[in-house]
């Protein structure tokens, strides 16, 4: 299975865009879960997404205001509050899990931030969600909030491209495999260092996909990457280059 996150660039009508990525050949799709970046009205995708013949492999929570989560504030409470929401969205749905960034290195955990991803934890293992914290240059936290909370509800999400931009000496999939939720990959050749092709940047595809084979991680081959630096690509070749990227990670996941 493959699946790829929707927005990846260009101006498209919703439905046209799931048409595309499914004539492409990819089987699902990774849902931006709300209105910034100019996603309108996203309650819809779900639907139309699975009119196009897509499965929803998770979606993603808003992140504009992620380092709230340790504040002892009204925005604290609002922002666990939102999280509560998406998970219940995901149950309402029929989406398995939820992705969420937390806060990075400049803001520390504290016993509040632990209680409150407790009470997510809480609430995913009600619902049967699983939520899968993404790292990004938040690894103290990211760390800490995986060995404090003890859920099988609450696990990781690998990014690859974050991973070597922050963290290149770290084997994160050593570390939090076990773990294993959700995985964003994608290579360093972009506009930001993230969001490339696979095998346009940097990245060591085969010792990645070994690492996530060894870990025994059972979900599709998800892509995040963006037509940032592809932009004389049409939305229909970019999506078909990336479903060809796509294939070739998986080829390396059967010959480990």
């Amino acid at each position: 299975m493959i699946s790829i996150y929707d927005w990846f660039g260009y101006e498209l009508p919703i439905g046209e865009r799931y048409k595309l990525i499914k004539e492409a050949g990819f089987d699902g799709v990774l849902l931006w879960w709300s209105e910034d970046f100019g996603r309108g009205y996203y309650r819809n995708g779900p639907q139309i997404a699975r009119e196009a013949g897509l499965f929803i492999e998770n979606i993603h929570a808003p992140i504009q205001n992620q380092h709230d989560l340790w504040l002892d504030n009204l925005n604290g409470e609002a922002l666990t509050d939102c999280y509560l929401k998406c998970i219940e969205d995901c149950a309402n749905f029929e989406i398995p899990t939820m992705v969420v960034h937390l806060p990075d290195e400049d803001h520390l955990h504290n016993a509040l931030g632990l209680d409150r991803i407790k009470r997510i934890a809480d609430r995913a293992e009600q619902l049967n969600v699983n939520v899968a914290l993404e790292n990004l240059w938040n690894l103290t936290n990211l760390a800490y909030m995986l060995e404090q909370v003890d859920s099988l509800h609450i696990g990781f999400c690998y990014d690859s491209g974050h991973h070597y931009r922050y963290y290149p000496d770290k084997d994160l999939l050593s570390l939090y495999g076990s773990r294993l939720m959700a995985v964003h990959l994608h290579d360093d050749n972009g506009s930001y260092a993230q969001h490339g092709l696979p095998f346009d940047g940097t990245l060591d595809w085969s010792t990645i996909m070994r690492r996530i084979v060894e870990v025994n991680y059972p979900g599709p081959i998800s892509i995040e990457v963006m037509n940032w630096d592809y932009t004389s690509l049409m939305p229909k070749q970019f999506l078909h280059e990336a479903y060809k990227r796509a294939k070739r990670l998986e080829a390396l996941c059967k010959t480990e």
